[in-house]
């Protein structure tokens, strides 16, 4: 994924389905190339890399 492509997800109330390592995350924030994500199946939370996320 890209960072225009994060900041639309971020900025749009659509729901959308963003995917870490298999795993459903939704996006908090990011800095730089750095998402911090949470995980819809637990309440961890990551930094990870922008370009590691997809849909």
């Amino acid at each position: 994924m890209n960072i225009d492509r994060v900041n639309s997800i971020l900025n749009n109330k659509e729901k959308c389905n963003v995917f870490y390592n298999n795993r459903v995350v939704w996006i908090q924030g990011v800095n730089d190339n750095i998402a911090k994500v949470g995980f819809v199946d637990n309440f961890e939370e990551k930094d990870v890399l922008i370009d590691d996320l997809y849909e």
